[in-house]
């Protein structure tokens, strides 16, 4: 059977850590086979349009982010109602989101994961329990797992994974309370794409 995942991957031409485990090694498939999928995945490729180029970037932060495109629309709308760089604001507004804070505090290996503990109700801000992965996290909210959620395997061996995990600058990261806060808004994004592309796709 094919691996529609992994495809994604090859596709997009890109890293999206949607199989955490094999891409942080030599198994991920960008590494096995770094080129597209199907009979002529290994032709070059052509620089390609304008918008093509645009709508192959959205593409990669929507697989990335695990968006639809109703989500991916509507958080640029509401970036663009912000003053300040559209782009950035989006980044902002992406990296807000429960499901991508739980990820970036080390909770859990990938998006994809991350976005499952929170829809199963895992995942508490401020001690009550949030089941909307796309839930907006402000600045000095407390993300914890609920206590009856501790024993679960998803999170047997977090207390070694967190010992040699540095979370991003903007949240504050208790390793021993396995914890954390959102201490300023996202920045110093490590993202590979470009969002101003996206601004530019849906600008038009």
């Amino acid at each position: 059977m094919f691996n529609t995942k992994e495809k994604r991957e090859r596709s997009l031409g890109t890293k999206l850590f949607l199989k955490p485990h094999r891409c942080a090694g030599p198994k991920c498939v960008t590494i096995r086979a770094p080129h597209g999928p199907g009979l002529h995945g290994k032709r070059r490729k052509g620089a390609g349009s304008e918008i093509g180029t645009q709508l192959r970037e959205k593409q990669r932060i929507k697989a990335t982010y695990g968006l639809r495109e109703a989500a991916m629309k509507r958080i640029f709308e509401n970036a663009a109602k912000n003053p300040g760089v559209t782009g950035q604001m989006i980044l902002t507004l992406l990296e807000s989101r429960l499901d991508n804070v739980v990820y970036r505090l080390g909770f859990a290996l990938s998006r994809s994961v991350a976005r499952q503990l929170v829809g199963h109700g895992h995942i508490l801000v401020n001690s009550r329990r949030v089941d909307i992965p796309s839930y907006k996290v402000r600045i000095g909210d407390i993300i914890s797992i609920r206590k009856g959620s501790k024993d679960n395997f998803v999170f047997k061996d977090l207390g070694e994974r967190l010992k040699k995990y540095e979370a991003p600058v903007w949240l504050a990261l208790d390793k021993e309370k396995v914890e954390g806060k959102m201490s300023v808004l996202p920045k110093d994004f490590d993202q590979s794409f470009d969002v101003h592309l996206v601004v530019d796709y849906y600008s038009k």
